[in-house]
């Protein structure tokens, strides 16, 4: 693994860790619909916007952890600068 990837890996690890209350997409459809009473089970358009506000919440963390490290990378590469 390069050592960039490493570092976007451990960020947004990390990220993650700082979420009080991350969801999961579940595999099972009906572990979806569990947490729904069951007439609105058979509303799945709520189970896929609820699924669909998951996969955001996971974008965003991604989104941030890439700008950490391009945001360090930048800073690294100002003081290689400095230094000379």
């Amino acid at each position: 693994m390069s050592d960039r990837r490493k570092r976007l890996h451990e960020l947004l690890i990390a990220l993650i860790n700082k979420e009080a209350n991350l969801e999961l997409i579940e595999e099972n459809s009906n572990e979806l619909t569990s947490n729904y009473p069951s007439d609105e089970t058979i509303n799945f358009s709520k189970v896929i916007e609820r699924n669909r506000k998951i996969l955001k919440k996971y974008q965003s963390l991604v989104r941030s952890a890439v700008t950490l490290d391009a945001l360090m990378d930048s800073e690294n590469e100002e003081n290689y600068k400095l230094n000379k």
